[in-house]
């Protein structure tokens, strides 16, 4: 369900204190949308219309669309987030974890009222009169649980637009201003965090994988793809054990790169060696550190600037 807590106002704040953990284990990767948008109808004004097409998108999580309503400095360092801190950026304008399907419900007052529907739970986003002075608007915005008929869950906050090149950009959140360029680092800081802890994860998953792929097949596996799942319907295998998650089989998971290599060139029995690797897709952005289990099972871990670790390379507990 909604989030009784005023989070337009303090998610936004926490991350200008460095304070991301919110977005640590995020889902994935960038969400495809739920269901299209409702068709919509002309609003009153230019920056009601504009904010309410930028809720539509948010609630969609649909990046392409969301970006539009972003000035031209705050769309380009959206595209150059990592996917899940882009989801995490529009989930905190509509309150809810899941991508939904968004639409427009008649309202008496004539303003737009906004309905974001997920599976787990929705949103109604009412927004008032607009205030307009040169090229800067103002609305209130009112946030409920859609089940709300007593207005317990009302959180209220002020949302600024800006005009930019004859189009309304989001411009502030509450007194906090959008300005994604000065939260990014923030924000790569923690992701940062969140990532490597999961690559240090992803190495023993491997690790464990290969242990149960040796002991069932008397052998190493050439490659993880050995490890993923066979296709539908067909039986595990040598060449599709079913021993590890699509990602990871595909060397990719999280902002890393996993690598895993057959030490000596030997892959029978048990005296057969490897080594397994995890480097930051990008580095300085998904990860800074590179992780590295060596033929004895020692997992070390340093910043090579995005290269492959190695055994000199200081221990990880």
């Amino acid at each position: 369900m909604v989030r009784r807590v005023p989070l337009f106002l303090i998610a936004f704040a926490a991350l200008v204190s460095g304070c991301a953990s919110t977005m640590a284990g995020q889902e994935s990767s960038s969400a495809t949308p739920a269901a299209a948008a409702t068709p919509l109808t002309k609003a009153p004004d230019a920056p009601t219309a504009a904010l309410r097409d930028a809720l539509f998108a948010a609630c969609t999580q649909s990046e392409q669309s969301f970006s539009k309503f972003l000035t031209a400095r705050n769309a380009d360092t959206f595209a150059h987030l990592t996917p899940s801190a882009r989801v995490a950026l529009m989930k905190r304008f509509v309150l809810l974890n899941q991508p939904g399907k968004a639409s427009l419900l008649p309202s008496a007052s004539g303003r737009p009222t906004i309905q974001c529907e997920t599976p787990g739970g929705a949103a109604e986003l009412q927004i008032g009169g607009a205030e307009i002075s040169d090229n800067l608007a103002f609305l209130p915005v009112e946030v409920r649980e859609a089940t709300d008929t007593t207005g317990a869950s009302v959180i209220r906050v002020q949302m600024g637009l800006v005009r930019e090149k004859s189009d309304w950009k989001l411009l502030s959140v509450g007194l906090v201003l959008l300005d994604l360029p000065a939260l990014a680092f923030e924000w790569d800081a923690a992701e940062m965090d969140s990532t490597e802890r999961a690559a240090v994860d992803g190495l023993k998953k491997i690790t464990e994988a290969v242990e149960s792929y040796r002991r069932t097949y008397a052998r190493l596996p050439e490659s993880l793809a050995k490890l993923g799942s066979p296709a539908s319907g067909a039986a595990t295998g040598p060449d599709a054990a079913g021993l590890l998650e699509p990602d990871l089989a595909s060397g990719v998971r999280s902002g890393y790169k996993f690598r895993y290599v057959i030490s000596g060139g030997n892959s029978l029995g048990a005296p057969a060696k490897y080594e397994v690797a995890a480097t930051p897709e990008t580095y300085g952005r998904t990860g800074r550190r590179s992780f590295f289990r060596d033929t004895k099972g020692v997992l070390h871990g340093a910043d090579r600037q995005g290269a492959v670790g190695s055994e000199v390379d200081p221990r990880v507990e």
